[in-house]
């Protein structure tokens, strides 16, 4: 298995992953097959979103949101994709990728989990 598709969860199942016409809803930027991408749970599994609906995205954007944001945030107050752009950190991090290639990737860095909040 290649280092890209390690990270892809690509299924062909309608239910899982939401129409997204090869356009990431976050950044809104195209998501090239060979991309890195993730299928991201708008309301997480640990808090009741297993079978429930999610959204294709880079893995990088994939991988902002939960560093920024604890699965209990997302459950309660960010379980759509435009509750996530109002988020100040997201929307910051949107602001920079939207001028990247979209087959960028960086390591990003900072987990949400086990982190203390101010």
């Amino acid at each position: 298995m290649t280092r890209n598709r390690r990270f892809a969860r690509e299924t062909e199942d309608d239910d899982v992953a939401a129409k997204t016409d090869g356009v990431c809803p976050l950044c809104e930027r195209p998501i090239p097959p060979d991309a890195r991408q993730s299928d991201h749970h708008l309301i997480p599994k640990l808090k009741g979103g297993k079978g429930g609906p999610t959204v294709r995205l880079h893995h990088i954007c994939h991988a902002a949101i939960h560093a920024h944001l604890t699965e209990t945030e997302l459950a309660r107050a960010f379980s759509t994709i435009d509750a996530l752009k109002g988020h100040p950190d997201i929307a910051h991090f949107v602001k920079w990728v939207a001028a990247k290639d979209p087959a960028f990737h960086a390591p990003t860095r900072g987990r949400a989990r086990g982190r203390r909040r101010r």
